[in-house]
């Protein structure tokens, strides 16, 4: 949720960002990375091109990795704020000590 007193280019930023998750969401790139991890894990080490389909599916996941990353930065932490975006009110009901 974007706070009221937002600087606009801030506020346009976390709206850009929010539409690409959603998009890659939909789009299904996380999904992806892992079939790709599910191709690896198959792969027969007593094959003759294991190192080189290996270094082929590696090379893949990196670079969509950081794809997503650069686009979609890790969230750290998540901000719960009361009704309009105000403070939280904790109202405690019981409190026992231990």
């Amino acid at each position: 949720m974007i706070k009221k007193g937002t600087h606009s280019k801030t506020r346009n930023r976390l709206v850009r960002q929010e539409a690409l998750r959603e998009y890659m969401q939909e789009r299904g790139s996380v999904q992806y990375l892992f079939d790709i991890v599910e191709k690896i894990e198959k792969l027969d080490p007593e094959s003759e091109t294991f190192t080189q389909d290996l270094a082929k599916y590696s090379k893949v996941v990196d670079v969509r990795h950081k794809m997503l990353g650069k686009y979609l930065p890790e969230l750290k932490a998540t901000e719960i704020t009361g009704e309009g975006g105000g403070d939280l009110v904790i109202n405690v009901a019981d409190f026992k000590s231990a």
